[in-house]
């Protein structure tokens, strides 16, 4: 089949777009409410859905013109379906989609919902726009309580039923957006990436917003699609028919809806020539391809099962991701009880650290915490108290950072907030002397608690007191060598700084960082603490008698044993903020406090490491000419041990970030759609050290 040249549909560099989208400051949808309560774009004057009847519209021409329901009554028990939809709105689509979904499909199958949208609606537009459905108030009601505090581009994956319902709302224009499921835009390598199983092409009418439909779109509408992928659409417009045969599909023009003449349908075939693709020029090294982030040759195995070995946060968080999909987990942990290690502090603080910069750790702790929050909601009864979390401006650089946090964050109050000292005194229940930043939907959880709600699914069983030697891969199996012999085909390390202990593994530069928490005892004073505070170090509310504070940072230290100057630091850090507090606790003898010692597991870019194993050796052979000049073009993909899998180096944040590194995990494991850019789950990759090392001359 020959794709056809767009002609004088304009690559998304030319466009001229309405309103530009800076990506510190999204720019919410400006409406207008007709005289029956109807939206209309200010900004592209156009109506987001049909007068006559807008859900029957969405039924007409996605759902009935996708073949929705016959395809869905026809899924097996834990298989997935995906839609990807190009503007968001109201959201109408989704909830149409989820409800026809409760009726058709089978009760183990996943549907993942991937839309853009450059201009989302506000909360309280959201809610006002739906309340015209009633039929779907439950669901709607749903997906305005998870709605997320939208800060800029970026990422919000939101879960429902279970993990059943998996709707992936990226905040950018749609080529973006969707470019950024490919883990390289190279048409080399499109057949590697996650597929639609079907398009909603929606959005304002063409003539009302051309820039939308380009040749980008439907470049990217073409690489994630696959033999059997449809589209519905309701604009029967030349430029659409013109984008879509660019993209390889076959075109039907049928009724529309209510007073609509025509609309498109579509089917991708089962070849189309990628030909017509030309070689992309890349203006930077950033946006070179990267092949050896994709694993060409993942496991599907006939049987779900996978063993996990270590069961603090990230084992624990990856079991119940995969659970969820109808994997059948045997989780593996060494000590006589979950979360024994790094993640056995009686009170974890929720927590990460926003910065105003653009890069990707920045947007990672952004992503996580956003992630984690929305995870945790409806948690906090058994696993914690969402007290609210304090960061205080204890120095200059701590003032510094949050005068730079103001312009991108003053208005996601739902996130942070700017609080002055007399605010956050009023919050504390203590007075403070500083100003700082206030999250509201934060607290303290216990990881033990958690970890046991995590696990408490008919598909996870737990082994303790399992110490594994070694692992071997033989025949298409993973062979688990404990107090006896496991086997499954995919595995999964979770054992942070004793990753290293594995043949597998041990090329990983991990970082050990023992920590000390101390338990001090509530007084008078220090009893109405009711939120966390960080400064220096950080308190929590008392609990049982005792403030849970800490912790200190010791590298290159293995001692177990509880230091007395160890304690005294944490009381140290926690004068600066608490000056009132330390006459309470200055006869108190130090050397006699209870606590705790354990290790962080770190990694030198201080981004956990999650996804799939390289095979070193075959990694440093195919992608040696790296050592010679790093932009050497490899047109190799990456080279990986097969259905072998890490999730490590969470630091401090494991809290944070082991919600979202399960997810993207299990992402990686199921092949679908990830919850996060591809540039962010590039740089997470495990394999990335080994590259880094080529690209030195290290290796």
């Amino acid at each position: 089949m020959v794709c056809a040249s767009l002609g004088r549909i304009r690559s998304v560099s030319d466009q001229q777009p309405s309103a530009q989208l800076n990506p510190d400051h999204i720019r919410y949808a400006q409406l207008e409410w007709d005289a029956d309560g109807q939206p209309l774009s200010s900004a592209f004057g156009d109506v987001y859905f049909s007068r006559a009847n807008g859900l029957e519209e969405t039924r007409h021409v996605f759902l009935r013109h996708n073949q929705l329901a016959e395809r869905w009554q026809q899924l097996k028990h834990s298989e997935k379906f995906v839609i990807a939809e190009t503007g968001f709105g109201s959201g109408l689509n989704f909830l149409a989609a989820w409800a026809l979904w409760l009726d058709t499909a089978p009760a183990g199958a996943q549907l993942h919902f991937v839309t853009v949208e450059k201009f989302p609606l506000s909360k309280s537009d959201l809610h006002r726009a739906l309340a015209l459905w009633p039929e779907l108030k439950n669901l709607s009601q749903q997906l305005v309580d998870a709605y997320p505090c939208i800060v800029g581009e970026g990422f919000h994956r939101l879960s429902f039923m279970d993990g059943r319902i998996k709707l992936t709302l990226i905040i950018n224009d749609a080529a973006r957006g969707f470019a950024q499921l490919l883990a390289t835009t190279d048409p080399l390598y499109a057949q590697y990436s996650t597929k639609v199983d079907a398009w909603f092409l929606d959005g304002f009418a063409p003539s009302k917003n051309p820039q939308m439909w380009s040749e980008d779109l439907f470049s990217r509408i073409h690489q994630l699609s696959k033999a059997g992928t449809t589209a519905a659409t309701f604009s029967a417009a030349s430029i659409v028919k013109k984008g879509l045969k660019f993209a390889g599909f076959r075109l039907q023009k049928v009724a529309g809806f209510g007073r609509k003449r025509d609309m498109l349908t579509a089917v991708f075939p089962d070849s189309c020539n990628d030909n017509f693709y030309p070689q992309p020029f890349y203006k930077s090294f950033s946006e070179f391809p990267l092949p050896w982030v994709i694993n060409s040759t993942p496991v599907n195995p006939r049987e779900k099962h996978a063993i996990i070995i270590g069961a603090g946060l990230a084992g624990c968080t990856s079991a119940r991701a995969l659970a969820e999909r109808g994997w059948r987990i045997t989780l593996l942990e060494r000590s006589n009880n979950i979360a024994a290690e790094a993640s056995g502090n009686p009170q974890g603080v929720l927590y990460a650290k926003l910065s105003h910069k653009q890069e990707a750790q920045a947007e990672f702790n952004l992503t996580s915490l956003q992630f984690a929050q929305s995870f945790y909601a409806t948690r906090w009864p058994v696993i914690g108290d969402q007290t609210g979390v304090l960061q205080l401006a204890h120095d200059d650089a701590e003032k510094l950072l949050h005068t730079q946090l103001r312009e991108k964050f003053s208005t996601a109050t739902e996130l942070v907030q700017f609080v002055t000292a007399k605010q956050a005194s009023d919050l504390a229940g203590i007075p403070l002397s500083q100003d700082g930043l206030y999250f509201p939907d934060a607290g303290w959880i216990s990881p033990v608690q958690l970890c046991e709600q995590l696990i408490d699914h008919p598909l996870i069983q737990l082994i303790c007191a399992c110490e594994v030697q070694n692992i071997q891969h033989d025949n298409g199996m993973w062979c688990v060598n404990s107090n006896t012999e496991l086997h499954a085909p995919i595995v999964i390390i979770a054992t942070a700084r004793d990753t290293q202990a594995f043949a597998q593994t041990q090329h990983l530069p991990i970082k050990s960082i023992r920590g000390q928490i101390s338990y001090l005892p509530a007084t008078a004073s220090s009893e109405p603490i009711k939120t966390v505070i960080c400064s220096e170090g950080y308190i929590a509310p008392a609990r049982a008698g005792f403030h849970c504070t800490g912790a200190t940072f010791n590298l290159k230290e293995e001692s177990r044993e509880l230091r007395t100057q160890d304690h005294q630091t944490n009381l140290e850090n926690l004068r600066a903020p608490l000056p009132e507090l330390m006459d309470d606790w200055k006869n108190l003898d130090v050397s006699a406090l209870d606590g705790r010692v354990a290790f962080r597991c770190t990694l030198p870019d201080y981004l956990p490491a999650v996804g799939p194993v390289a095979d070193e050796t075959a990694t440093l052979h195919s992608f040696a000419p790296l050592r010679k000049n790093a932009r050497a073009s490899v047109q190799e993909t990456g080279k990986y041990l097969p259905g072998l899998y890490i999730n490590i180096g969470h630091g401090s944040r494991g809290l944070a970030y082991t919600p979202l590194c399960a997810e993207i995990l299990a992402a990686h494991i199921n092949q679908e759609p990830q919850p996060l850019a591809s540039e962010l789950v590039n740089a997470l990759n495990p394999a990335r050290f080994l590259i880094r090392d080529l690209i030195k001359n290290k290796r």
